[in-house]
This record gives C-alpha cells, structure tokens and sequence, in this order.
C-alpha cells in the first residue's frame, strides 16, 4: 500500500506491509522535482516498484474473525465469521471483508472496519467458526442501562473494582452470563438476576449485574448509543462516595478511644449508596431514642446538585461530602428533616471485630491463667473454663441483690468492659457474667492478685455505654483465693 502526504511543503511517501507497519518513508519538498533529473526519476520508479510488490500480498487474508458487536452499515450481526485483511495500529481497526449475504445491492462495499476490540482474530476458519458456535447464544444479546452510574467492574461480585461507570441509557453489548458472588439489596437480601460479561461501546470489558439492566436482542443497523459528553468532567468526588465504605459516627468515637461495643459494631450499622441494585439503605441505631432506622430509597440515578453535594434522582434523598465525614439527609413525614453522618473508617469493620475479639480472649487468658479455679468460704467457688464459659457453685449470700435467684450457676463470661480513668490504676479490667436463664448479665470489676481474684459488684447504673464510670457507693467486694477444684 502506497499512502501520499502533503504537510508544510512536503510531500511524503509511506510504503505499508500486509499488517500496515510502516517500513519506508521518503519525503519531498516539490514531488516533481525529483522527476527532473533521470537519478531522482530511477529512485522514484524504484520505490514504485516495490511498493506494487509489497501491495499485491495485501491482498492475502490475516486470518477469520468473529464481530462481536453487531455492525450498523453495512448490517452484520454479531458472531458472523469474517475474513479479515488488514491490521491498522494507527486506527485501532480492522478491516474485514462483507459476506455476500449482507451486501444488498449491486456496488455495496465489500470491506469494512472495526475496532479492535469488537473482533477476535483466529489464524483458521475452522477455529473462528468454534468460537462463533461458542459465542452464539449470546450473539445478538444486549442491554440497556436502566440507572445512571451502574457499575461495570473487574469481577462478578458487587463489591469488585469499579471498572466503568455506565450512563442512563447506554447499551452494552452481552457477552456471556458467569458465576459470580450474589449482589445484595440495600436491605440485605439478594437481588433477582445475573451476573453477566460485558463489553461497554468504548471497549471497556468488565461484569455487570442484570437488576438494572434491560436486555434486548439486536441484530444490526442503527442503534442509538448514549455518551458522555466530551466537556463533561468525571466526578471523582462521587467516584470517592460511591468506592468507600460508610459506618456510623459513633464508630470512628470507638475506635478512637479503644472501647469497642461489639453489640453495635457487629451489626454492619452503615449508608449503602446501592449503585448496583438503584436501592440506597440508611441503617443504624439511634442510640438517643433507642430505636433502629431502616430506609431504603430507589432511585434512578445520582446527580451533583452543588459542590460535593448530591441528590438520588426520584428518591428523596441527598448526600455531601464534608471534610470529616458523608451526610446524608432525608425528609420524614411532616417535612421533618433527618441528617444522619456516616464516616470512612481506616481498617474494615471485621477487622476491627477480630482485633477486639482478639483483645478480649487475651484477657480471658489471664484471669484463666491465674486460676482457674478460685474459692471463697462465703460465696463459693467460681470455675472458668477454656471456651470462655464459667461454673459458680454456692453463691446463695449474693442472691437476690447480686445474682437472681432464679439462674444456674453457669454461663458465659463477657470481656466487653473497660475501665474510666480514674479507676485503671485501681483494677485490672471488668467483665460481665451472662448466667444461663437470666437476659442481663452481671459485672463486675476485678483485680488479680498474689493469692487469688478480686472481684467488685458494679449496678448498671454505674456503667456508661462500656465503660465502668465509677464504683458503687456502698460496693459489694469478694476475695477469692486459688483452688486445686478438687
């Protein structure tokens, strides 16, 4: 192939291989001065010479194709088998040439290009049409976005890398349905549907669930493809909203100071925005009036309405980014408005679930340690077992005031308390035995000492969330010494 260039007074020649890789260029500043003097005028004949040579094996086949996205003109379906001619690096295409049952009329052109990701290239027929038979059921199959902002992402699993952002609108073309992990509404059910291979018109391959996606068989021609427009910007702040886990305030407060409620963290509390299922939840518990708010909002896209402020388009629902944490706002009956903040915590909440479980066994293991049988001549004798569960025999002194009357003399120990300042110099810890037959556990403070175990009756009134805030006016103290439990 012989390609002629006329730039700044120039003339070029570009002589192009079979695969249209450059391999000569000569340039001129008037072409028909070279033609003035017979050695310039050989030269020229020469290079014409060669490139009619290279261009007669352009016209030998790269290999067979199968066109994965269905071509608008001429109209060719996806999954049709294609000889294939030419690979152009420079226009990231290929050109292949029209099956005879898709030229219409006499003179239609019998080659055409594609993108390169829109073709898979095989070195044999045989091998193309296996892969056309493979690719078949899926062949024509595509979608229509039915959200704006639906995710497109690296692997089946809603919570997978973010890939590609899709429009209200955009089609994609399907490319097969896999296995993948279930996506969950903002509830936490399942949604209804698949997991399905997609190849998005910018050529972005990736996996999208089909909740929010509305599939359609097409077969070539015209089809009306919604984009983005070129000056609009991305915006990364949504982007930062939409890939970051939102937990309740009061989460950050525990971590911060180190007194972990796992009856509240281990709720998964948080704002699930829902891009993949169109559904946002607001879930957590309001600990002022002690009740738990559970809201969805459906909506149908997510649009900036201000700096780093967003509404949920059909819901009634808006979020912002603030500095230290996302607010999200919502109207409840009677135009009262509800602001709840929700804060990106540096490690995942499991994590911080295993570290204080972690803690909490730690300090079991001292206490068991030191015993783990410890006997009083007035209140019995208290045995911790290995799996966290405890046996105390003849505590009829402490019932009813300390222990009900009505409970056995087993259950489970709790290490889920922490002291206040003023009494870490003074005790070891705190800890709660939850006896088997009553729903409120029983704390206590406790000091390990040369000879045995001190432990201190605490009244719920002396607790402040976790934490021990100070000791009773009257306390109710119990010494116990080491036993062998025999």
């Amino acid at each position: 192939m012989i390609v002629f260039i006329y730039h700044r007074k120039y003339y070029y020649i570009t002589i192009i291989n079979k695969v249209n890789e450059s391999i000569l260029n000569l340039s001129f500043r008037n072409i028909f001065d070279m033609l003035f003097t017979m050695r310039s005028f050989l030269k020229f004949f020469l290079v014409l010479s060669i490139a009619a040579t290279l261009c007669a094996s352009c016209v030998k086949r790269l290999g067979w194709g199968v066109l994965l996205w269905s071509n608008e003109v001429p109209a060719v379906p996806a999954g049709t088998v294609l000889p294939v001619f030419v690979k152009s690096n420079i226009n990231k295409v290929w050109i292949a040439g029209v099956p005879n049952e898709y030229l219409k009329n006499e003179g239609d052109v019998d080659k055409f290009e594609i993108p390169f990701v829109r073709l898979e290239l095989f070195g044999s027929k045989r091998e193309a049409e296996k892969r056309a038979e493979e690719f078949a059921p899926f062949a024509t199959a595509y979608a229509e976005t039915l959200q704006d902002g639906l995710p497109v992402r690296d692997d089946a699993d809603n919570n997978a890398r973010r890939v590609y952002r899709l429009k209200k609108g955009e089609v994609v073309k399907i490319m097969t349905q896999v296995e993948g992990i279930s996506a969950i509404s903002g509830t936490g059910d399942p949604l209804p549907g698949n997991w399905y291979q997609v190849l998005t018109e910018n050529g972005t391959f990736g996996y999208c669930f089909s909740y929010r996606l509305k599939l359609f068989d097409y077969r070539g021609g015209f089809l009306e493809i919604v984009q983005a427009e070129e000056e609009e910007e991305e915006d990364a702040d949504l982007e930062t909203v939409l890939s970051r886990k939102w937990s309740p305030e009061s989460y950050k407060q525990m971590v911060d100071s180190e007194k972990i409620d796992m009856d509240m963290l281990s709720q998964h509390w948080g704002f699930y925005p829902g891009e993949d299922s169109g559904t946002a939840r607001v879930f957590l518990k309001d600990i002022e009036n002690d009740v738990v708010i559970d809201k969805t909002f459906k909506y149908t896209g997510i649009k900036k309405i201000g700096s780093r402020t967003w509404t949920f388009e059909g819901a009634n629902l808006q979020m912002e980014l603030r500095p230290a944490a996302l607010a999200v706002q919502y109207s409840e009956s009677g135009s009262a408005i509800r602001t709840w903040l929700f804060v990106n915590l540096a490690s995942d909440v499991d994590d911080i679930i295993l570290k204080e479980n972690a803690r909490r066994s730690s300090l079991f293991r001292r206490i068991y340690n030191s015993g783990p049988v410890f006997n009083s001549a007035n209140y019995g004798t208290l045995t911790f077992n290995p799996n966290g569960s405890f046996t105390w025999i003849g505590f009829d002194m402490l019932t009813p005031t300390v222990i009900p009357s009505s409970v056995a003399g087993t259950g489970r120990t709790i290490m889920g308390l922490f002291l206040s300042d003023s009494l870490k110099n003074q005790y070891d810890g705190a800890f709660s035995l939850s006896f088997n037959g009553s729903k409120t556990p029983v704390n206590f403070l406790y000091k390990l000492e040369n000879q045995g175990f001190r432990i201190e009756y605490v009244p719920g009134s002396n607790i402040e969330e976790v934490s021990v805030s100070h000791r009773d006016a009257s306390p109710t103290v119990i010494y116990f010494f080491r036993g062998t439990g025999e």
